[in-house]
């Protein structure tokens, strides 16, 4: 890896305009239908990490959450930015494990989303990571994120990371899982491919 090179992203500038085309391919209520009953129906202040296209951005948006973007990979975020403009989505260029320009801030969200983002970092990165994320939810929000397993794309930095691992990080971070749930490839179309879809939330402060 280059030494200014952010972990995880690589292969993602050299392959964009394919990844774009792809992701681009399916819906967000599509990619997301099994989560979609855990986001606010309210709108309300959504974090999504690794945005990509802007796909799921706009899906945000579009139901009136306002939704602060974060993708490092400029050629990503740049195509994002003029295939879904929008007044309720803010790009950042920023990443994984420590999101430096949140975590310096007293930002917090309703819902936090971290799509075929996790598995990038390798196990010292996820436990940095998951405490600054974990105070970035509000009471009552919630965390939902997706695992990939499968073969690794030639040129992508991946690691095969449980469901088991990540549950206990959060719940080490005061969260309770809400949902595990273990489906066929249906984001990347590749053969052999699973995901692990996790949904945790932040318990309300007592009166």
């Amino acid at each position: 890896m280059a030494p200014d090179q952010i972990s995880g992203t690589q292969g993602y500038a050299e392959e964009a305009p394919a990844l774009i085309k792809q992701y681009e391919s399916v819906a967000f209520a599509d990619v997301h239908r099994h989560v979609l009953h855990l986001i606010p129906t309210t709108p309300g202040r959504v974090l999504e990490v690794g945005a990509g296209t802007g796909r799921d951005a706009a899906g945000l948006a579009a139901m009136g959450h306002r939704v602060t973007a974060i993708e490092p990979t400029a050629e990503l975020r740049l195509a994002a930015r003029q295939l879904h403009p929008s007044p309720l989505i803010e790009w950042r260029d920023d990443s994984l494990p420590d999101l430096t320009t949140l975590t310096t801030t007293r930002e917090s969200f309703d819902v936090v989303m971290l799509t075929a983002v996790w598995m990038h970092l390798d196990e010292a990165q996820r436990r940095r990571a998951m405490p600054g994320v974990a105070r970035l939810i509000r009471p009552g929000g919630v965390m939902i994120l997706s695992l990939r397993h499968g073969p690794v794309p030639p040129g992508r930095r991946m690691f095969d990371v449980s469901g088991n691992e990540t549950t206990v990080l959060a719940q080490a971070e005061g969260l309770t899982l809400e949902l595990q749930l273990d489906t066929q490839g249906s984001m990347s179309g590749r053969p052999g491919v699973t995901w692990t879809r996790l949904a945790f939330s932040k318990p309300r402060q007592p009166l």
